[in-house]
């Protein structure tokens, strides 16, 4: 399952980058150069003379580029996908994956990078996860080659993300990923409720926590030997993302869960301070306590697995647990429907809080790293203007994420997709019996990310949309400043900033749970300051200075 929110905070959270400006011609240059100045003339090797926005990319001759792949267990990977041979057919382009579980991605990602035995394509990367590479040399500054891709400008360009690329830079002023790139944010984790229940209290959906505090409360009264809400995606980060958009709602930096990072940008101070130290923070931990002492939120929900609170709602024993749009229609309804068949549940729009009616979400999703030994291909421009049309290029977007028109998809006069007729993907096609991912492997997770709200939103339901457009009306916090580490203060972050956050994260769960009282709050930022939170903090100000003054020189020259 792709976490939305969580690609969002790991951005956030490696925002250690800065900042140099990108050029945003929408056109191709058919140069021997890259936008270095770089000699290229001996790496156009089956390259296309000319390449730009709109042009469908094909290799002069059959070539072929090793790439990792991300298999998830919902749909595993089969060398007879369409999307391979289609591929190939479409661009000359033969895919050769490196299969790796879902489960140990980020660890044998890790592995295989460093033996040196990695494959040129490293998708499934998030903003942020490319930082430990950096250092050894191994990927590529791929800032230094965006003249080769008039898709990926030309997106940067229209939809206004030079701010968002440039929070992806390194101290050196180069990014070493090329990130999906949304047209809006956009947010997919909520909370799920069943309405049936509401129905039979007389209940409305509640549109803040405190409605949705007493809601609970109200479920309580009803089943009193019920915990009304019992969570998951709590393992291996308790809280996940009920924690994140719960933080979030009382301005508490990153929020928690998947959301927390030490350093949270504080704009009235105009610098960053400790997530974990704020007293918004301190808020979030005081709500999410009182549910766990009424007996509102069951107390397992920050260490059971999926299975286990997933198997709690779909029984009928909690009402209320967290989601996104996938979740909802493949996992709750059909397993309610066989326990609970009158049961009925919906994904509301996240609760409001003391922030009010925002949300806060980046632009740039998961996406690639390039070793840095391709740029020695004879094929490497081939290569980028390969990489360009799939992953940038609107008819790339579509064929990764539909697939073929008149095989998996066909589209009415009103340019709306519609699966065809024995093609299901996320309940849209629900007698179907194939899925485009699992039997097409179009959608697979590595190469359908980013792309126009317009196509974001052609997989979604009804229901789905009008809960875009509640969150669409919300206003958009805004992404905090980047804070460029040079290589000494990475290795000192490194020594700093986990175990700070590893102590964080085990005491907001005792505070959570009622196993250390909030009264000791003073004594825990007192333990916060003998974990180096005061001297990380200088570390990340410091960087952050830097950054600003750098961009000050930069719009003078």
């Amino acid at each position: 399952m792709n976490n939305i929110s969580r690609r969002s905070m790991l951005a956030v959270g490696a925002a250690a980058l800065g900042a140099a400006g990108l050029g945003l011609a929408g056109c191709s240059s058919d140069s021997g150069s890259d936008d270095k100045g770089t000699d290229l003339s001996k790496n156009r090797a089956d390259a296309m003379d000319k390449f730009g926005v709109g042009t469908q990319f094909k290799a002069t001759k059959p070539i072929a580029f090793t790439t990792l792949l991300n298999d998830n267990p919902g749909y595993p990977e089969k060398g007879s996908w369409l999307f391979w041979s289609e591929l190939a057919k479409r661009t000359n382009v033969t895919l050769k994956p490196t299969v790796v579980p879902l489960s140990d991605y980020e660890k044998k990602r890790s592995v295989i990078i460093g033996s040196g035995s990695a494959p040129l394509l490293i998708p499934k990367t998030y903003p942020g996860q490319e930082a430990p590479f950096v250092a050894s040399g191994v990927v590529l500054p791929v800032s230094d080659y965006v003249d080769l891709m008039p898709n990926f400008k030309d997106k940067v360009a229209k939809w206004n993300l030079q701010g968002d690329v440039d929070a992806l830079r390194q101290d050196d002023g180069k990014f070493y990923v090329l990130p999906g790139l949304h047209q809006d944010v956009w947010l997919d984790y909520s909370l799920a409720i069943r309405t049936d229940i509401l129905d039979q209290l007389g209940l409305q959906i509640p549109k803040t926590w405190d409605d949705l505090h007493n809601v609970l409360k109200a479920m309580k009264a009803a089943y009193p030997k019920s915990y009304p809400m019992s969570d998951r995606w709590s393992v291996p980060t308790p809280g996940g993302p009920f924690l994140q958009i719960l933080g979030q709602a009382f301005s508490a930096g990153n929020g928690g869960g998947w959301g927390y990072a030490n350093a949270s940008f504080d704009p009235s101070a105009g610098k960053f301070i400790c997530t974990g130290a704020m007293p918004q923070y301190k808020q979030m931990l005081e709500f999410a306590h009182s549910l766990v002492k009424e007996g509102l939120l069951d107390p397992e929900s920050f260490t059971q697995t999926d299975d286990q609170a997933n198997a709690k709602f779909t029984s009928g024993k909690s009402f209320v647990i967290s989601t996104n749009a996938q979740e909802l229609v493949n996992t709750y309804r059909p397993g309610l429907a066989k326990a609970v068949p009158n049961a009925k549940v919906v994904k509301i729009p996240v609760p409001t809080g003391p922030a009010g009616d925002v949300k806060q979400g980046l632009r740039t999703e998961n996406g690639l790293m390039i070793m840095k030994k391709a740029r020695d291909s004879a094929d490497f421009v081939a290569m980028m203007q390969f990489i360009d049309w799939l992953f940038y290029s609107d008819d790339g977007q579509i064929f990764a994420k539909w697939g073929v028109e008149g095989v998996t998809y066909t589209r009415d006069s009103a340019g709306n997709f519609h699966l065809t007729n024995d093609v299901d993907y996320v309940g849209l096609n629900p007698t179907a019996t194939k899925k485009l991912n699992a039997d097409f492997g179009f959608s697979n997770g590595n190469f359908a990310y980013g792309g126009s709200t317009q196509l974001l939103e052609s997989t979604f339901s009804a229901e789905e949309k009008d809960f875009q457009k509640v969150m669409t009306a919300r206003k958009t916090l805004a992404v905090p400043p980047p804070y460029p580490f040079n290589a000494d203060e990475q290795e000192q972050s490194a020594l700093w900033d986990a175990p700070l956050k590893d102590y964080v994260t085990q005491q907001t769960l005792k505070f959570i749970l009622g196993d250390r009282d909030l009264g000791e709050w003073d004594k825990y930022l007192s333990e916060l300051k003998g974990k180096n939170m005061d001297q990380y903090i200088d570390l990340v100000n410091k960087a952050y200075q830097r950054f600003k003054d750098n961009q000050g020189k930069s719009s003078k020259s």
